[in-house]
């Protein structure tokens, strides 16, 4: 069971013999913060989309095809920076025009077919562990905002945070408002824990890539789940916790029907439904299709 922490005393022990009083322990305000894919759900929420976002017409059915070999590959090895700079860059392109209605439309229809199920049994008892010793729960992930959001209502985080895409006129612009990856993410969590009082030292923070080194740095307990092999190596080196999640259980149970304030954040859906074409794009440079 994980513990609590308390701050230290603030007086030292010679002001209680000089006549102050000691000042008592205040609790530490920390946090738990979460990446997403292959750490708390089974597979990539990138590229889940790919069937609805083709039967509305807003992709084509190769990328259909596309997406489920990079699924496979994600699965199997994940994306390196490289790859998610790519990836980054073809979303820009894709999305532009799409009409930003119809895509949440479309996730407000599918959403819990798409993820259910795919949380991993014990990143759900993980999660009910920190907030059952009083830490927030912070989901941040690259995924679209509206995808992540519901999730991570339902999981009982606190925060979600994720990456949002401008919308002008009711449609994608093709630029990304935050990307929350890499040192975005760091970003994000400085920010939350500054508006929140979180202590970072003592905050916890779990990841299976190695592009999310610098979020695992940013706290005091870094845990690596499912790491890819280069984040594998750098855990053992530091001598980090190494945590492999294997039971995904269904999370219909655990969120409620989506409502509208669920879907109706107007960003970065596009990164989820996109991504299937996106980091297909990236993968497929190295294997021919």
């Amino acid at each position: 069971m994980l513990m609590p922490v308390t701050a230290p005393d603030s007086a030292p022990d010679g002001d209680s013999v000089s006549g102050n009083p000691p000042v008592p322990e205040l609790p530490i305000r920390t946090a738990a913060f979460f990446d997403l894919d292959k750490t708390v759900i089974a597979k990539s929420s990138t590229l889940a989309f790919s069937k609805p976002f083709f039967d509305q017409g807003l992709i084509n059915r190769q990328d259909v095809l596309k997406s489920a070999y990079a699924q496979f590959l994600f699965l199997m090895s994940g994306a390196d920076h490289d790859q998610m700079d790519r990836m980054r860059s073809y979303i820009t392109n894709m999305c532009t025009g799409w009409n930003a209605e119809q895509v949440k439309s479309i996730v407000n229809e599918t959403l819990h077919d798409i993820v259910d199920p795919l949380v991993f049994a014990e990143a759900a008892s993980l999660i009910a562990d920190h907030k059952l010793c009083g830490r927030d729960v912070v989901v941040v992930s690259a995924s679209g905002e509206e995808i992540v959001a519901p999730i991570a209502r339902g999981l009982g985080a606190t925060h979600a945070m994720a990456t949002r895409m401008v919308v002008e006129d009711g449609k994608y612009t093709g630029d990304v408002a935050f990307y929350c990856y890499g040192e975005g993410k760091v970003e994000a969590i400085r920010e939350l824990a500054a508006r929140e009082g979180y202590a970072l030292e003592y905050c916890y923070a779990y990841s299976d890539s190695i592009t999310d080194l610098p979020m695992l740095e940013s706290v005091g307990h870094p845990t690596v789940v499912n790491p890819d092999r280069a984040l594998r190596k750098e855990a053992l080196g530091r001598g980090w916790p190494v945590l492999e999640f294997s039971r995904p259980v269904p999370i219909r149970t655990r969120i409620p029907a989506p409502s509208g304030a669920a879907v109706a954040t107007t960003v970065a859906v596009g990164v989820s439904a996109l991504a299937a074409g996106a980091l297909t794009y990236s993968l497929l440079r190295r294997f021919a299709f």
